[in-house]
């Protein structure tokens, strides 16, 4: 089956093509002595002595790293003792790469840091103005969203798995019955979906037009229904050249795409096809689906995730006798760059912490979803790699604590918190939440640093725990899996085109306890080699590194 795919290039200025390690005793021969050049100008990381567990890892390292599919690609590693911080081993650590999602790690652990572990979203359906005693709301109906990343069916706890109980709609379903059960019976005005919780701007700096129309590039908005994605469904016709038969997930996510999706004979494999154009549609689908296949699924991004809220909610209220007179609308913000030096921020006007202090200070909140608490949001990012989550902590951050949510706020505050918990402000250079953008630059070191902050807080452990698991749960379920290395790595993945990373938690089979961050940039290869060689390199540090004294 020949889906579409969504082609990256890696624009990370890092290190040069050429391997080299500080001048101590763990030199890793990638290449001839006398290819190498320094990849930067930062100082050579510390390294231990030559312990025999070390020289036994940095053996493994070099013979993975001489392999052909490694030569050309650019390599930094760091590994430290977790709690002392001591530098073990240091490959290029104070070079530049781009991170794709290990970015993650330094949104979450500010979220967790900023708003706190039981930190919660409030989303409201308010009136605005008095219901009449006989349910006639003589006004608009409003749905106010506040970043809540997690207006969907996903089902929580989360235990690593995404589990989804109800339809996707279910949220907007529970704001309907409830307003309906305060006796609203029918609305004057119109159905509107009010974002102006953050700036309009749904596409962070650096993301390629590839990603925009994939559910992993979805528009970042103050609503984010169904994590701003439509599921298409596409079965086959009964005659070949019939029209497929096409359901979508949800209902009113229509708009935005067209499709020319027919039935091909049986026997055949499916075919489909993603085609950018101008216009309203912005998306065409193409293909087709032969007679006796089963069903194939897509996931693609909604261009117009508040307006699709708002017709969803519209045709809920309808099916439980909700008269409504008026359209359906969409209130935003103005864009980040429309707001002029000194200029107040956007407030909502009926922006209100909780529902108990909304019914004392005004009596419109009909109804009000309260999201689970953002350590278990966190827990979903991590595991999933989700970036539309990652998007919304960002600015929810710049929300709470500037009133403005724009991303070049939430950038600028997490620069600072970064350099006040001792990750160098030249160490990181991020552009959005996510790392989808290939304009981020870190390094090892400025990971690793972060890492040891996070491990200190007392929600520390916590915050390990949202973090893959190899060969267990999220990005890294089917990674190391049987090997000794399953279950004693926690760690966030890392992918776009010719990028990789691996960074977190390892417990070695000696006990030793250890942070790292592993980059691979320039990789001319699909990407399993690289992968390969990443998870290589992380069972050969479980494994060897700490060994008893009497194994040596």
């Amino acid at each position: 089956m020949n889906f579409p795919t969504s082609p990256r290039s890696s624009r990370a200025r890092s290190c040069s093509r050429a391997i080299t390690i500080s001048i101590a005793t763990l030199l890793v021969m990638a290449r001839p002595l006398a290819a190498q050049k320094p990849c930067c100008s930062s100082k050579p990381g510390h390294q231990t002595s030559s312990n025999a567990d070390l020289e036994r890892f940095r053996s493994r390292v070099e013979a993975f790293l001489s392999e052909v599919h490694a030569r050309k690609a650019d390599w930094g590693v760091l590994i430290a003792n977790r709690d002392t911080g001591e530098a073990l081993f240091d490959l290029n650590a104070d070079c530049y790469f781009t991170p794709a999602s290990n970015a993650k790690l330094f949104t979450s652990v500010f979220a967790l840091a900023t708003l706190g572990t039981g930190y919660h979203f409030h989303t409201t359906l308010e009136a605005s103005a008095p219901l009449g005693s006989d349910g006639k709301l003589a006004g608009d109906l409003l749905l106010v969203g506040r970043g809540d990343p997690d207006l969907s069916n996903r089902k929580f706890p989360f235990h690593g798995k995404v589990e989804h109980d109800g339809s996707s709609d279910k949220i907007l379903a529970e704001l309907a019955d409830t307003a309906v059960a305060s006796g609203l019976k029918e609305v004057d005005g119109e159905i509107v979906t009010d974002d102006r919780y953050i700036p309009f701007d749904p596409y962070p700096a650096g993301w390629s037009i590839g990603d925009l129309f994939f559910s992993f590039g979805a528009p970042v908005t103050a609503i984010a229904f169904n994590d701003n994605s439509v599921t298409i469904t596409m079965s086959p016709g009964v005659h070949a050249g019939d029209p497929a038969v096409i359901v979508l997930d949800p209902p009113d996510a229509a708009s935005g795409f067209t499709q020319q999706i027919t039935t091909s004979a049986p026997g055949t494999d499916p075919q489909l096809a993603v085609v950018r154009q101008p216009g309203p549609n912005f998306l065409l689908l193409r293909g087709s689906v032969p007679i006796g296949h089963a069903p194939v699924k897509l996931d693609l991004a909604i261009t117009d995730p508040a307006e699709t809220a708002a017709r969803t909610l519209r045709h809920l209220l309808e099916a439980r006798g909700v008269h409504i007179k008026g359209e359906v609308r969409v209130e935003e913000a103005p864009p980040p760059q429309a707001l002029k030096p000194g200029e107040a921020p956007v407030v909502l006007a009926s922006e209100l912490k909780s529902a108990e202090e909304n019914s004392a200070a005004n009596a419109r909140v009909l109804a009000e979803h309260v999201s689970p608490p953002l350590l278990e949001s966190v827990r979903v990012l991590n595991k999933m790699s989700q970036n539309l989550h990652a998007e919304l902590l960002l600015r929810t951050i710049a929300r709470e604590k500037t009133g403005i949510g724009s991303t070049e706020i939430g950038l600028k505050l997490e620069q600072d918190f970064l350099k006040s918990v001792g990750v160098a402000e030249a160490d990181a250079v991020l552009t959005d939440g996510s790392g989808l953008s290939t304009n981020n630059l870190v390094t090892p070191r400025a990971v690793v640093a972060l890492l040891q902050y996070a491990i200190r807080q007392p929600w520390g452990p916590d915050f390990m725990a949202t973090l893959p698991v190899a060969g267990v749960d999220g990005t890294l379920e089917d990674r190391m899996k049987g090997t000794p290395a399953a279950g004693l790595i926690q760690a966030k993945t890392g992918g776009l085109e010719h990028v990789h990373a691996l960074s977190g938690y390892a417990t070695t089979v000696s006990g030793e306890y250890l942070a790292f961050s592993i980059f691979v940039n320039n990789d001319p290869e699909k990407g399993r080699e690289a992968v390969a060689a990443i998870d290589a390199i992380a069972l050969a540090m479980v494994e060897t590194i700490g060994a008893p004294k009497s194994q040596k």
